[in-house]
């Protein structure tokens, strides 16, 4: 049996000549690029890939050495797309028509929010504009959506996650019907209040109203009265309203504290939700493609080729351009059985080469990439 010390030094002299080989290889990447780049051509060529490597694991012998030269050369030729797309990229500006300003105005705007007088949305709207110009609200957040598409308001704000229920999928479904873009975040503490008519007490709920997230995150209530009801609203506002306007003693609503000055209504427990640090993110859309100087978090939507590793390939376009991804959420596509739309949050200015790069190669190498937007972030 050889010594492991010579064992080991063998292996030094091997991986000495595959350094050198790898260096030429992407020396030669670097001319293709170029020669690419001349000509248009795309980086990507998914049959002389799929070619190369069927060659490649047809030249060695048994499972594991051929799947072993499988992955060795996909991996190989992924590093040397990268690195002709790090090239290409050196001439790129801001992808998708955004433009970079110093900094977005948003005095004096008409601003579009979900919900009536007291909902969240609101809060998260005032909290984010401060004084604005002029604000209306309307029944759905798809309305208010089109509303902003429309013309009739300069901003709409929605809300795309909850830290204790999770994503509000509606939301991220209208991101892709709507060509809008992402230009601000607000992320506002979530405090629910149990709401009731005048002179109620909590025996006598029968009937809670609230919206469907607000009613997942006061999960722990519910299980400590399990003969009560759950009645999915539009809105938290909405059911404190809708509950006011009842003037009955057997129903209730979840929505904040604000709702029972407004509404009338008495508050018959304070703080329920199930995480007492509760908080939903909501983003600011605008008609118009911009970003600020100091933006620093990038939102994208994408759609990937149904073939094997394309969600790995897609992940390593991150971490080749140390990009640190925040949150990714699927969502089905309409009419394509168990096909999925990505959407990802990660942290970057449209401005940075390394920005630029990584959304080159995802754009080649994916089925569809929308840039929704470039926005200060506090996360």
């Amino acid at each position: 049996m050889r010594d492991l010390n010579d064992i080991r030094k063998d292996i030094d002299a091997v991986d000495a000549e595959i350094l050198a080989a790898f260096e030429k290889r992407i020396e030669l990447s670097d001319q293709v690029a170029e020669y690419k780049r001349s000509k248009g051509l795309p980086v990507y060529d998914v049959e002389r890939e799929k070619e190369k490597i069927a060659s490649l694991s047809d030249k060695v012998e048994g499972d594991f050495m051929k799947k072993g030269v499988r992955e060795l050369f996909t991996d190989l030729m992924g590093l040397s797309k990268k690195k002709q797309y790090r090239l290409l990229s050196e001439r790129a500006e801001a992808p998708d028509g955004f433009i970079e300003v110093e900094q977005i105005d948003f005095s004096d705007s008409t601003v579009v929010f979900q919900g009536v007088e007291g909902a969240y949305s609101e809060e998260a709207m005032r909290t984010f504009f401060g004084d604005i110009g002029s604000s209306f609200n309307v029944g759905s957040f798809y309305e208010a959506m089109k509303a902003l598409a429309d013309g009739r308001a300069g901003y709409a704000i929605l809300p795309l996650e909850n830290s204790r229920a999770g994503s509000v999928r509606e939301n991220y479904d209208l991101l892709t019907d709507f060509n809008l873009a992402i230009v601000g975040e607000e992320i506002i503490p979530i405090r629910h209040t149990l709401l009731a008519a005048p002179g109620a007490s909590l025996d006598e709920i029968t009937d809670v109203y609230s919206h469907p997230q607000a009613l997942m995150q006061c999960s722990g209530f519910f299980k400590d009265h399990p003969d009560i009801v759950q009645h999915p609203m539009a809105n938290t506002a909405i059911a404190a309203k809708t509950v006011a306007e009842a003037k009955d003693h057997s129903k209730a609503a979840i929505a904040g504290a604000i709702n029972a000055e407004l509404y009338g209504l008495d508050v018959l427990a304070d703080s329920i939700a199930d995480d007492p640090d509760n908080k939903t993110r909501f983003v600011v859309l605008s008609r118009k493609k911009i970003y600020e100087k100091k933006a620093n978090m990038v939102s994208v939507e994408i759609e990937l080729p149904d073939i094997e590793g394309s969600l790995y390939r897609m992940l390593s376009h991150f971490v080749i351009n140390d990009l640190n991804m925040h949150e990714i959420e699927s969502r089905p596509i309409q009419g394509r059985d168990w096909e999925y739309r990505f959407f990802i949050d990660f942290t970057g200015n449209l401005s940075n080469k390394s920005v630029q790069n990584a959304i080159l190669g995802l754009r080649e190498e994916t089925k569809k990439l929308v840039v929704l937007g470039n926005y200060v972030s506090s996360r």
